[in-house]
């Protein structure tokens, strides 16, 4: 476990938001990386509002389109596996208490906030499968690199949202069978035939082709999360339009239960670091790793599996959970940063 002093952890000078993040880099680089990182954050949430006003504005253009939206999450998720290495899986080895504890604390802390926050305000079936949905999906993809700015320990930040990922078919579908069952019908088997075929095996892959092509692919690592953003927002604006109509009436109670869902995860999560003693850097990336969802895996397993409606919370929680990242990364970056020079 770490001490209480500050571990800052520097990632490379092209951090791979919103798909994982880099590995570590010599020191010199910090500067780059943090402007990189910061554009990265910053441009990402504008983008998919962007593309969500689009698809609300002009629902006719993404006509047709949802049964694309596996596929669009094969390619960011390909895009994630580029990203990684074998250093990755080994630093679980290296930590498995605080990666043990970053993986129950994900799958139980959201899953649950998911579930209290729909019954809680009485939330209509459809929208309750979609939040509960959200609550059950693996760790965030821009998780890394916001734990990053926020002076967080980026290695087990990695470490977390590798292993949550991995594990989504197994963990994700039956979650959501016992927290959303009784609100509609889950077909849990199904549900983890789409996680292996739209996460697991393109993640694979990618690992794969960095592994045969490091060098080559090493070229490409700076255009890997501007590809992930913009397939994103293609999501985005893809499911905003196949319930635009609904959008207009539950905008505001979606984005309720978006914002409390969010930001109890983001509590809570620091919250099991500080109480587990892992010491502010690692209870930073803990936060960040618990609040931050994979939006884009829920959204294309609620349009498969439930309606273009319960894709709704996944959607604003898409936008919603970058925005607040990045000030919440500032907001710990400037206290660590006052702390370390107190």
């Amino acid at each position: 476990m770490h001490s209480e002093t500050e571990q800052p952890t520097t990632p490379s000078p092209t951090p791979s938001a919103p798909s994982a993040s880099p590995p570590a880099s010599p020191e010199g680089t910090g500067a780059a990386a943090d402007r990189a990182a910061r554009l990265a954050v910053t441009v990402f949430p504008v983008l998919v509002l962007v593309a969500g006003a689009w698809g609300l504005a002009a629902p006719g253009t993404f006509a047709g389109w949802g049964t694309n939206v596996p596929y669009l999450l094969g390619v960011v998720m390909f895009c994630m596996g580029l990203t990684m290495t074998l250093d990755d899986f080994k630093g679980v080895a290296r930590r498995p208490w605080a990666v043990g504890l970053g993986l129950v604390a994900h799958y139980v802390i959201m899953p649950g906030l998911g579930w209290a926050i729909a019954h809680a305000l009485g939330l209509s079936p459809q929208l309750a499968a979609g939040v509960i949905l959200v609550g059950c999906a693996p760790s965030g993809t821009a998780s890394n690199v916001v734990t990053f700015l926020a002076r967080g320990d980026v290695a087990l930040s990695v470490s977390v949202a590798t292993v949550s990922t991995v594990l989504a078919p197994l963990i994700t579908p039956p979650l959501t069978l016992l927290l959303a069952g009784a609100y509609l019908p889950v077909d849990a088997g199904s549900m983890m035939t789409d996680i292996l075929k739209t996460v697991l095996l393109p993640v694979i892959a990618g690992l794969l082709v960095r592994l045969v092509l490091g060098r080559y692919v090493h070229r490409l690592l700076g255009l890997l999360p501007w590809l992930s953003a913009l397939t994103i927002a293609v999501i985005v604006a893809v499911v905003v339009a196949g319930s635009a109509e609904a959008i207009r009436s539950a905008a505001a109670l979606v984005l309720l239960a978006v914002v409390l869902h969010n930001g109890l995860g983001l509590a809570l999560g620091y919250g099991a670091g500080k109480l587990a003693r892992l010491g502010p850097p690692a209870s930073r990336a803990m936060a960040f790793e618990v609040g931050m969802q994979n939006s884009g895996l829920a959204a294309s397993l609620a349009t498969a599996h439930f309606s273009p409606l319960a894709a709704l919370p996944a959607a604003v929680f898409s936008v919603w959970h970058n925005v607040s990242g990045a000030l919440v990364a500032a907001w710990m970056s400037y206290r660590a940063k006052a702390a370390a020079e107190g």
